[in-house]
């Protein structure tokens, strides 16, 4: 009977523990509504993305244009600064009718983009954590050294 309990006391605290590990950076989640009827809502935990972006092997993604590869230390400065605006609002976009409108902004130590038009309503929110370890993850990515223009 005391081996039963410590298997499951065992059992408890690993799943207590892989929850926690999960969770800890937070939950991304999208949101996308129209008038058509689809609804998509997803929530996935934040930790999925770095653990997937360590998982794939980088020479999967596509290679990045020089141009968008030197664009990555100010994206990885970005993502660090945003800490430090917890509650500020970024972009705020409406057209003249009011039936189209773009809203970026940070929410605690989340990033939250909205777009509402006449026909679909997107609300997205991704923790910084994640978006600091995206940008981390970029800077593995190979940069392509062809010339389209070639």
């Amino acid at each position: 009977m005391i081996l039963a309990a410590k298997v499951v006391l065992a059992f408890g605290g690993t799943i207590a523990a892989a929850g926690a590990y999960t969770f800890h950076d937070g939950v991304a989640q999208v949101r996308v509504d129209d008038n058509r009827g689809t609804h998509v809502h997803i929530w996935a935990p934040a930790a999925i993305v770095p653990i997937a972006l360590h998982i794939v092997p980088t020479r999967q993604f596509h290679k990045f244009p020089r141009e968008a590869q030197q664009f990555v230390p100010t994206l990885r400065v970005l993502a660090k600064e945003l800490e430090n605006y917890p509650n500020s609002e970024f972009v705020e976009v409406g057209t003249g009718d009011s039936e189209t409108h773009v809203r970026v902004r940070t929410v605690g130590s989340k990033v939250v983009v909205d777009v509402v038009d006449h026909q679909d309503k997107v609300h997205v929110v991704c923790p910084l954590a994640m978006v600091r370890d995206m940008v981390d993850a970029l800077k593995d990515v190979e940069v392509d050294d062809s010339d389209p223009a070639a």
